[in-house]
């Protein structure tokens, strides 16, 4: 007969293993998926190893606390949080943004510059949307839209994810390349920069091993060198100062400016970044079930990733006034783009100390070089997000680059006859990202309203209906730049039909993913409706 004291023992035992299986029974089934805090051995993919994140310092909640009400601001913890949000800003600072820049600036002037300022608060918050979904849940929105979505939409997501993934990087690749055409004196021609530049999926993979923080500080070397870059630039054109304030506080749009600023819209949300911030964000070491790190992590990417869109915003205005300064109202303005802008900056300013053809060489190439690895790094939890992939991340990383490396050789190839020809290419690749807007933007704002993957961190109501309007505003505005491209490019029967067809089956798609899951039960669409049917007295 056992004494009194084993019983006990034996029957704490047993509580302590009842406990575990409980506890293990609850993470294996969570919907948020494995916790950030485990040791990645499990079969389901992941943003980062548990050993590859970087520990938040002093990072736990007395008993008691309100996790709402937080703990007061510190500056270190601001530091352990910076990167992700500038790596997500260098989108905004790609070879076709800077295109798109200054060809606003030499057609519009300064009369789009309010344009731009709104267009990033816009992106601002789409970001910020895609951060809250990857900390609240513990993981990104690939892995989340797998959960989701029906098998075939998922393939289909996927799939419209890649092909815009390929269009901003044949843009961002052969941006580098010009660069490099610019900076050998036109020594090597642009196929043979588009190789060098396929050189950096290596030097990505390279850096990545020695930890997240110093591929975050090599980024931060790129964001620097194109602001002193284009800094210096602004510099030497001394543009107005009255224009550039007027440009932007007062709302101007004319006619003649209409492509230009659906232009500088639709360059600022990259389907790819909104896949891109919700990894990111995973890189830092925080507990998804306790709301208190959530909400603390959620209050400094939010301060993080404004001040890098602020920086991405200056050098985006330094681009656009230099080129309004230089040829806005000239001949030259309707001719220019990213081929030919640097001979049209060294007539136009000269040599000087330093020329300023080198110095927006040294600025294209540090905003080419740096967006083509941030699109090797979201190719690589896109594919693996969708896929499920378990591949190791030399594999993966050489996977996604060679689908876009390869058709970018390609491109290189057979546009490099003129300058002509390279921006009908880059018009193109303007559309082919328009066109894929809709089905990164509808799948975050559906999974960052449900209560069910996010929990308490869903957005409001009245947050939800303003970010719905902001999509939709985006989207029609994409929708016309379309409409625009189609009707002047569009000729014969045959290339009509196939063009109509394919648009009915994208609105299709689009209309499934709206109503999918309930997206739209509490925003201005269903509002609008359920008033109509009050009417109604039904």
């Amino acid at each position: 007969m056992s004494s009194p004291s084993q019983d006990d023992d034996t029957n704490a035992h047993n509580k302590d293993e009842e406990a575990d299986r409980l506890l293990f029974s609850q993470s294996s089934s969570s919907p948020s998926g494995p916790s950030p805090l485990s040791d990645g051995e499990n079969d389901e993919e992941v943003a980062y190893e548990s050993r590859e994140k970087v520990l938040i310092v002093d990072f736990d909640y007395p008993d008691g606390v309100d996790y709402l009400a937080g703990r007061p601001f510190s500056w270190k913890k601001l530091w352990l949080f910076t990167g992700p949000g500038f790596l997500v800003s260098i989108a905004f600072l790609d070879p076709g943004n800077l295109e798109g820049d200054l060809q606003a600036g030499a057609i519009a002037g300064y009369s789009l510059l309010w344009l731009l300022m709104w267009a990033t608060a816009m992106g601002l918050l789409i970001q910020l949307l895609s951060a809250r979904v990857g900390v609240a849940t513990g993981k990104h929105l690939a892995e989340l839209c797998r959960e989701e979505y029906p098998y075939w939409a998922g393939l289909l997501l996927w799939l419209m994810a890649e092909l815009a993934l390929i269009g901003a990087d044949i843009q961002e690749v052969i941006g580098s390349a010009i660069a490099i055409k610019i900076l050998s004196h036109g020594l090597l021609p642009l196929w043979a920069g588009v190789v060098i530049t396929a050189a950096d999926c290596f030097v990505f993979l390279f850096l990545e091993n020695y930890g997240v923080r110093k591929l975050e500080g090599v980024f931060a070397v790129l964001i620097s060198t194109m602001a002193l870059s284009f800094a210096w630039m602004f510099a030497d054109a001394k543009p107005s100062g009255k224009e550039l304030l007027i440009g932007l506080l007062v709302p101007k749009l004319s006619s003649r400016t209409i492509r230009q600023a659906v232009g500088v819209v639709g360059c600022v949300i990259m389907p790819h970044n909104v896949f891109l911030h919700s990894a990111l964000v995973q890189s830092r070491k925080i507990d998804p079930d306790k709301k208190g790190c959530v909400q603390e992590a959620l209050n400094f990417y939010s301060i993080e990733s404004s001040i890098a869109l602020l920086v991405s915003f200056m050098i985006n205005l330094f681009v656009t006034t230099v080129f309004a300064k230089g040829f806005y109202g000239t001949k030259q303005a309707d001719s220019i783009g990213l081929v030919n802008a640097g001979q049209y900056l060294q007539e136009k300013y000269g040599g000087g100390l330093f020329p300023i053809l080198y110095v927006w060489g040294i600025g294209l190439l540090a905003a080419g070089q740096s967006s083509t690895i941030t699109g090797t790094y979201a190719g690589q939890f896109i594919m693996g997000g969708f896929l499920n992939l378990r591949l190791k991340k030399w594999l993966r990383a050489l996977i996604t680059r060679s689908c876009a490396i390869v058709p970018t050789i390609i491109v290189a190839l057979v546009f490099n006859r003129s300058e002509a020809s390279l921006d009908v290419l880059n018009e193109w690749l303007n559309v082919l990202q328009s066109i894929q807007i809709p089905f990164a933007l509808i799948p975050l704002l559906t999974l960052v309203s449900k209560e069910q993957v996010m929990g308490v961190f869903k957005i409001g109501p009245n947050l939800e209906r303003f970010a719905w309007t902001v999509a939709a505003l985006v989207i029609v505005i994409n929708g016309y730049l379309l409409l625009d491209f189609f009707f002047s490019e569009v000729n014969g029967l045959l290339f009509g039909f196939v063009i109509a067809a394919g648009t009915a089956a994208y609105v299709a798609f689009i209309i499934y993913l709206v109503s999918h899951g309930g997206g739209l039960p509490s925003t201005w669409f269903n509002l609008i409706f359920s008033k109509g049917h009050a009417y109604t007295g039904n």
